[in-house]
């Protein structure tokens, strides 16, 4: 690993020359090309500046190689997805994923569902319907959260909007620790299933009461993975009938 072809790859990855990269920190381009070829370390502080245009966790900038991608992608797979019945709630914020999350977990908790199934699913997807004054005067964005249910779960608590998914096929890819880069990591998850859908001839497919697309995170040895769903017409070869991972 080296921090500088981690910065240099980053820089690459953002489209930023060595000179707007140092105009950004403040810095000249001799130092970015000093850093670049690893005969400089930046201080703590560049470090965490850096992070902030990259996008990316300071662990990872300092301590992995971010140039590998390899690890970080699955083999795209067909998934026959069960129906489920689910809970959701819309928010526009600055950070809409994190608060839609946040109150359906929060949801689940108060109205008793984690009782019952303390290992509640939460899935995810944009909320695509935010005008252009929101997102570039505001930074608003919109994130629907919704929790997967049982059948024949009720309550009278509020503040949710119950529906069902029918039974659908969906391309599916998993990423490695998404949020490390998550504005690179996720959208390049999307654009990997674009491009294995048109290179398979299959087709994306808007559907009523079929989510057309959403994401779903977990843990596993302590390791975050998101499953990225897509879902495509209908297909006669598919993997194992299953519900999410």
């Amino acid at each position: 690993m080296s921090l500088g072809n981690n910065i240099s790859f980053l820089r690459k990855q953002k489209k930023l020359t060595q000179e707007q990269l140092a105009d950004r920190m403040s810095v000249t381009r001799q130092t970015v090309s000093r850093w670049e070829a690893d005969e400089v370390v930046p201080e703590l502080d560049r470090l965490v500046e850096m992070c902030e245009v990259f996008a990316c966790k300071l662990d990872a900038l300092v301590r992995e190689d971010l140039s590998d991608q390899s690890g970080i992608y699955s083999e795209i797979r067909i998934k026959r997805v069960a129906p489920f019945k689910m809970a959701s709630y819309v928010i526009i914020s600055p950070d809409p994923e994190s608060d839609a999350l946040g109150y359906i977990d929060r949801w689940a908790e108060n109205c008793g569902l984690k009782k019952i199934c303390p290992d509640v699913k939460l899935i995810g997807w944009d909320f695509p319907f935010v005008t252009q004054e929101q997102q570039n005067r505001f930074g608003l964005h919109g994130y629907v959260a919704a929790c997967v249910v049982p059948d024949d779960f009720t309550t009278d608590y509020p503040g949710v909007m119950f529906s069902q998914n029918k039974e659908a096929d969906y391309a599916v890819i998993t990423i490695k620790e998404p949020f490390i880069q998550p504005f690179e990591r996720i959208p390049n998850a999307y654009k990997l299933i674009m491009e294995y859908l048109q290179a398979n001839n299959f087709k994306e497919k808007n559907q009523e009461d079929i989510i057309g697309c959403f994401e779903y995170e977990y843990k596993k040895d302590d390791i975050t993975y998101m499953d990225v769903f897509v879902h495509v017409d209908g297909v006669t070869k598919v993997d194992a009938f299953s519900q999410f991972n």
